[in-house]
């Protein structure tokens, strides 16, 4: 049982949806992003999802690029990313971290060394984008044999025939993209997500979670009350982006978490 797993389980004894928040590391520093970081589960954020900057961000919208480029400019490395991990878990040891990015930095680094490290700072999950299941002997097997969630995402082009693959060797929850196309570029329908998500959970046992296209309570809890959660990105780092104080940008979030968590 992962942080992940755990997290789960609570919600669903007490009959609640779940909240994801991803934010960029090291957006628009390290400081900053760190102190957002750590008042996230106090925002009532139940998941985060961390991003890790990449220089090629295929499947981002132009908010989630630009903040890469934001982190990257100011000096984001893998290993500082790993570092804002092991100051985030000083104080909390109990809200589950996904790692979300690409491929690249990690096969730059080598599964072989990434895979302690992630583990030992306190990463619960991997998200890598670009990853296929074909490739699963890459890092989604080495990474389950080294604790650790590896969560695949679904579409709405994911259809009957290769949903069993996408499935295939998934933990953790899995990530349904509630739109065609790249992050923020529209906004979820629950009147189309919720078919889509039943149909996921014909094949598995899995939660599901539902992000791309969510960006107020109103809509968090439309979408939670198809699935079992929601996740909020763009939404959260356009506020990042902005320059608000911490607390205000907390709030923001807050909001958000009222709204999934009142599906």
């Amino acid at each position: 049982m992962t942080r992940i797993d755990d997290t789960f389980a609570r919600l669903k004894s007490q009959n609640k949806k779940a909240f994801v928040a991803y934010i960029m590391a090291g957006d628009p520093d390290v400081e900053r992003s760190l102190a957002v970081m750590q008042g996230l589960p106090g925002a009532g954020v139940d998941i985060i999802e961390l991003g890790l900057p990449f220089t090629d961000p295929m499947a981002d919208g132009p908010t989630i690029q630009l903040a890469g480029q934001r982190a990257l400019e100011a000096g984001m490395t893998l290993d500082k990313t790993l570092a804002m991990v092991r100051a985030f878990r000083a104080t909390d040891t109990t809200t589950p971290i996904v790692l979300m990015g690409y491929y690249n930095p990690i096969y730059s680094r080598t599964v072989e060394k990434f895979l302690p490290q992630a583990t030992e700072a306190g990463i619960d999950g991997l998200i890598i984008v670009d990853l296929p299941p074909e490739e699963d002997a890459e890092l989604c097997i080495p990474a389950q044999k080294a604790g650790m969630n590896f969560i695949r995402l679904a579409t709405p082009t994911t259809d009957a025939k290769r949903l069993p693959k996408v499935l295939t060797n998934t933990s953790g929850f899995v990530y349904y993209v509630s739109v065609t196309g790249i992050t923020g570029a529209a906004a979820a329908q629950a009147s189309e997500v919720g078919p889509e998500v039943a149909r996921i959970k014909r094949s598995t046992d899995l939660p599901v979670i539902v992000g791309f296209g969510i960006n107020t309570p109103e809509a968090a809890q439309a979408i939670a009350s198809v699935a079992d959660g929601c996740v909020v990105g763009s939404a959260i780092v356009k506020e990042i982006s902005t320059g608000k104080p911490v607390p205000e940008i907390l709030a923001f979030v807050a909001s958000l978490a009222a709204g999934a968590h009142s599906a």
